[in-house]
């Protein structure tokens, strides 16, 4: 069994202008994913929200409630609102609604610090819901400071934190990852590893330094895998983006630790024992 812990669906929003593969001038909707799915032998997959929205959670939910491969949805919650729990409380009633995922990444690296967000957070982490954190390296270091404030919130860091792979720098990056990946309860995606710009040339070796260093920090046992699609299409095929994670990732595993990162971590970490 795989389980693709991050992946993605949304309408167009541009009607006339095509912006190329893996922009939000294409639809890609369940249709779109399946025949991939099954070509890559994956089994089941996490729809993350795409837009800062109720009518996202919507969207992703009907799809879950009605596609067998979707098996949760991450969704969203304005944690800087006062009534945050009550908006999650309605949501978690819907069995798919498996996570929440704050959009950080084009938030200033403090908003998490904030008393209104901190006082959410720590209801979702009394709970142990999971929490996706959509971070860029500028955000790590606020989250080293949540962690200290919250040390049993139950979070996964999206897409490795995003580290300039482009310019092959480690630092920062690589001392804040250690560091939060002493808090147990932390996992990380190994996803989004490909470049974000259409056309965009990479290769294995410059990607596997920050994916090493994410396996040795966090563990076989703390890693998911995420395909990122259909983001990645901007410069890979899904089946490269498999490929990469083997590449990087599985070849250095034993047959346990390779089903706990494509499919037990997963299961765990976002609570799917009763969706299996």
């Amino acid at each position: 069994m795989i389980i693709d812990a991050h992946q993605h669906f949304w309408h167009k929003t541009h009607a006339e202008v095509d912006y190329g593969p893996g922009s939000r001038s294409r639809s890609y909707l369940p249709e779109d994913l399946g025949l991939i799915l099954h070509e890559q032998n994956i089994n089941k997959t996490i729809a993350v929200q795409a837009s800062p929205t109720i009518e996202e959670n919507e969207f992703l939910l009907d799809i879950a409630n009605t596609r067998k491969e979707v098996i949760g949805v991450v969704g969203w919650v304005e944690l800087n609102d006062a009534h945050a729990v009550d908006t999650f409380a309605a949501y978690k009633k819907d069995p798919y609604f498996v996570g929440i995922r704050p959009m950080i990444q084009d938030l200033p690296s403090e908003w998490l610090l904030q008393n209104t967000v901190i006082h959410n957070l720590r209801k979702l982490a009394d709970e142990g819901f999971p929490i996706d954190l959509q971070a860029n390296p500028r955000h790590l270091p606020a989250i080293i400071e949540l962690l200290k404030k919250l040390p049993h919130i139950h979070c996964v860091i999206d897409h490795i934190a995003k580290p300039l792979i482009d310019t092959g720098q480690m630092e920062p990056w690589a001392s804040h990852m250690r560091k939060i990946a002493e808090y147990p309860n932390i996992m990380c995606k190994v996803s989004g590893l490909v470049p974000e710009k259409v056309g965009s040339s990479w290769t294995t070796e410059s990607i596997s330094p920050y994916a090493e260093l994410v396996l040795e920090v966090f563990g076989p046992n703390r890693i998911l895998f995420g395909s990122d699609w259909p983001v990645c299409l901007k410069s890979a095929s899904y089946s490269e983006v498999v490929q990469l994670f083997e590449d990087t990732v599985t070849s250095q595993l034993s047959a346990g630790e390779k089903e706990n990162v494509y499919f037990h971590n997963a299961k765990r970490f976002y609570r799917l024992e009763d969706m299996m």
